[in-house]
């Protein structure tokens, strides 16, 4: 196990689960977090044994609630311009890692926890879950990847209904507009996580990796195109 400042990175057989450690604070992303977390998912990344990655909240009250508004808008410009091309490269991360990534939402899920969250591939939450982009409300707009995964989770209007009107949406309305794939109650959260974690990371590794890249690579194709490459990507498994 590795104890970063903000998070816990834990290696289990073939599974990486990613804790966000600021119980505290609700787990509000900030500075530190951001560099932690571009740090552990280079690492994974490079891992060529991980198979599957967790993300998770720590604490009883939420995933995520947030940016560190305190620290990210009072940012000196030099500093405030770093932000902006290291925040890219952490979400470009996020969005680029070979594994499939997996959050397991509980509580307060907002701003950027949707962000991270949506970043991942499959999304499993809690009944006790709560989402929300407050952003706009705040004089801001989301600006870790919100605008645009939001939308293509849940459709333009649920998406831009969210940002513009500050409307928190629970487990079971998120489950039925899309914006995660299962909800479970809280005790089983984590157990259920886990267990589906085992279930990919039991699979063949190429498998996995040429699979999520056939889905992602092909959203931005036409039909056949998509095709062509989904049949280079089975040779490849079988060579």
């Amino acid at each position: 196990m590795s104890v970063f400042e903000t998070l816990i990175l834990e290696k289990t057989g073939f599974t990486a689960t990613v804790t966000l450690n600021r119980p505290q604070v609700l787990n509000i992303h900030n500075m530190a977090m951001r560099d932690d977390l571009f740090e552990v998912l280079s690492a994974i990344r490079e891992d060529d044994e991980i198979r599957v990655v967790l993300i998770k909240g720590a604490g009883e009250k939420a995933f995520c609630a947030g940016a560190d508004l305190k620290e990210f808008l009072t940012a000196p410009p030099p500093a405030a311009a770093r932000e902006v091309r290291f925040d890219a490269d952490l979400w470009n991360l996020f969005t680029h890692m070979p594994p499939p990534l997996m959050a397991a939402v509980h509580g307060y899920c907002l701003g950027s926890g949707i962000e991270i969250a949506l970043c991942c591939d499959l999304v499993i939450a809690s009944e006790d879950a709560k989402f929300g982009l407050p952003e706009v409300g705040l004089g801001i707009i989301p600006a870790a990847g919100g605008t645009q995964t939001v939308p293509r989770a849940v459709g333009y209007g649920p998406a831009l209904e969210m940002m513009l009107t500050n409307r928190w949406i629970d487990a079971q309305e998120a489950l039925r507009i899309g914006l995660v794939n299962r909800v479970v109650t809280r005790k089983e959260l984590f157990p259920e996580a886990e267990e589906m974690a085992e279930g990919i990371a039991a699979l063949n590794p190429r498998m996995i990796r040429l699979a999520k890249e056939a889905v992602l690579r092909g959203l931005d194709l036409k039909l056949e195109q998509g095709l062509e490459l989904e049949k280079r990507l089975a040779m490849r498994l079988n060579n």
